[in-house]
């Protein structure tokens, strides 16, 4: 217990030497005729001490973490908040530059015309073109909120940007979507979670971003695809499904119950 007996012999010091200097101001203030009565004074013990620095240091103990589990949390909302407002931006400037109704009008039509697209209305630090591992961790190294493995990658062009985020794009041009995009919101650094610094994000062929739209039975069999934007009883209802569950193989649902809880990570 070596550690417990200097910690205590510290608090001792500076209780003596506090209370020390305490009591030479009082009795020279009564040299000096202030008429104080040196009884009415009371001191703390060296007990009261280590007791409420022991209070302080279980509290500190239990609210600290919280407080930088929630710190993070929101850093993570505030990254990914930023490239959807940079890609929102994009699709519009893009179908206004080509005068156009909607983004595969504007030539967003293949993968790699979505990586020009990335390079021409991005500030980019790194393009890693079709390899991954260039500009995010290894695959294995993700894994969703269940504690699954994530067991694919879609991502066809990858990107770090000016804002240390890390992107990858995916053209799946069908009912109505044009483009995946994967957001690792810190790039290398952890956790690797999905739904806290990694997540997915679709734009549509109108310019919105939004969650998947497919509809899909108990079997997750695919039975239509919605409107977008999404209702919001369908974004619950794949967050509970795929970002809250599911398998590894399916991780879409957490980007839309931000959408839902306007940008605010409440699971």
């Amino acid at each position: 217990m070596p550690e417990l007996e200097k910690f205590g012999h510290i608090c001792y010091n500076y209780y003596i030497n506090t209370k020390g200097a305490f009591m030479f101001g009082l009795l020279s203030n009564v040299t000096r005729g202030g008429g104080h009565n040196l009884s009415s004074y009371k001191g703390f013990t060296l007990a009261e001490v280590l007791v409420t620095l022991g209070i302080i240091g279980v509290v500190s103990a239990m609210t600290v973490p919280t407080l930088m589990q929630n710190y993070q949390r929101k850093s993570y909302v505030i990254q990914l908040h930023k490239v959807y407002n940079e890609f929102q931006q994009a699709a519009v400037q893009l179908m206004t530059d080509k005068n156009a109704i909607n983004l595969s009008e504007a030539g967003l039509n293949s993968d790699d015309a979505a990586g020009n697209f990335v390079k021409t209305y991005f500030k980019i630090v790194k393009d890693c073109g079709t390899d991954a591992a260039m500009c995010f961790p290894e695959k294995d190294n993700y894994k969703k909120i269940s504690g699954d493995k994530v067991t694919f990658w879609y991502g066809k062009r990858h990107f770090v940007l000016a804002s240390g985020a890390s992107i990858a794009t995916y053209y799946n041009a069908k009912s109505g979507l044009i483009m995946e995009i994967w957001v690792d919101t810190n790039g290398a650094k952890g956790p690797n979670i999905i739904g806290r610094d990694m997540f997915v994000m679709f734009l549509y062929n109108n310019g919105v971003l939004d969650d998947l739209n497919s509809q899909n039975d108990e079997d997750d069999n695919v039975t239509g695809y919605a409107n977008v934007p999404l209702s919001k009883e369908l974004r619950e209802e794949k967050f509970n499904r795929y970002c809250m569950a599911g398998s590894g193989v399916n991780i879409h649902g957490c980007f839309g119950k931000l959408l839902n809880d306007n940008w605010e990570m409440t699971y």
